[in-house]
């Protein structure tokens, strides 16, 4: 690709450019060397920008420092970079509608004809697979269960009985919905399992990563609202709601019942307790501890987690205690305390 077509790919200026340059690979600062573009958009990494060997640098329109390699600038460098990404690398190949010989699907389950089963997939009784859905080798659909269209499963991924997928789901290998809450009743020495006989929603546009569990509810739902995307390794308990285009990162565990609102931040390792509320448009940092309700618009840090402001106050106190310590010895020592 020409550097100039490159740059009206992503809607940059381009009076200054050279159109002979060609760019033919996509690297990191460090990696990139001549022939390649990368991108800049954290001004921690100012210096690997000024040491970089890639042929174009993709930057915010802002950016005026002069460096070596060819600026390319646009109003979001993540955004831009990964179109360019796109359209350098090649495209997966097509998947071929129909159903794979060794897969196993039940006479009552209801396959789109232009929808994809692959080899030894499992299609229960009963389930409904939307036009254009892909289903990847080795993944379990559970009796009843319907998905809507181009859903894509990759290979591995599991939905139990009676779960819900709108169109255009995404699940990463080792994804897990529907399996059961954790219920237990302590009853004559003994924890007494309570059946879950609830089900999982999960709407339009979610995507869920690689061994990340959605427990079904004990009864009722189990909602993840539509343009959700939930990171790797994430566990959702039982009768979790959460609402739309809310960003959950990995290791996140969020206990049975608690409702997360629109357009939440979750950090990585989060833990929220049971029943509590998190308010829309929250952010909730890295291993934030949350055992209350969290109001709309708040961002809170630590554990138990407060608010950003508190958070800092308390750790400024904290980091003077080795000084007021050093000054309440030297006033004992002088007024003769031991």
């Amino acid at each position: 690709m020409r550097l100039l077509e490159l740059a009206a790919l992503v809607g940059a200026d381009a009076p200054s450019l050279s159109g002979e340059v060609e760019i033919t690979g996509v690297a990191s600062l460090d990696e990139a060397r001549e022939g390649d573009v990368t991108f800049f958009g954290n001004p921690r990494y100012l210096s690997r920008l000024r040491a970089s060997k890639a042929s174009a640098v993709i930057v915010p329109r802002a950016f005026d420092e002069e460096i070596t390699p060819v600026l390319i600038r646009v109003d979001n460098p993540s955004a831009a970079f990964a179109e360019v990404v796109t359209a350098l690398t090649p495209a997966e190949p097509p998947t071929q509608p129909g159903i794979h010989p060794s897969a196993v699907v039940d006479p009552t389950a209801v396959v789109a004809a232009g929808a994809s089963i692959g080899p030894l997939a499992v299609v229960e009784s009963g389930a409904v697979i939307g036009e254009n859905s892909v289903i990847g080798s080795g993944c379990l659909i559970g009796r009843e269960t319907r998905m809507g269209r181009n859903c894509r499963l990759h290979p591995g991924a599991i939905i139990r009985e009676r779960c819900f997928l709108g169109d255009r789901v995404i699940l990463q290998p080792g994804a897990v919905i529907g399996s059961c809450g954790f219920g237990y009743e302590f009853q004559e020495g003994r924890h007494l399992k309570i059946r879950q006989t609830g089900i999982v929603e999960i709407g339009n546009d979610v995507e869920i990563g690689a061994n990340t569990t959605v427990d079904r509810a004990r009864f009722g739902r189990t909602v993840i609202g539509e343009g959700s995307k939930i990171d790797n390794l994430v566990q959702i308990a039982h009768n979790v709601q959460i609402g739309p285009h809310t960003v959950i990162c990995s290791q996140v565990g969020i206990s049975g019942s608690t409702r997360i609102g629109a357009y939440v931040t979750l950090a990585g390792q989060v833990g929220l307790a049971g029943h509590i509320e998190v308010g829309d448009k929250a952010v909730l940092a890295a291993k934030a501890g949350v055992s209350k309700n969290v109001p709309a618009g708040s961002t809170l840090v630590g554990a138990p987690a407060k608010p950003m402001k508190e958070w800092k106050e308390s750790n400024f106190y904290i980091s003077q205690l080795q000084k007021l310590y050093a000054r309440v010895k030297e006033l004992e020592r002088k007024l003769g305390g031991e």
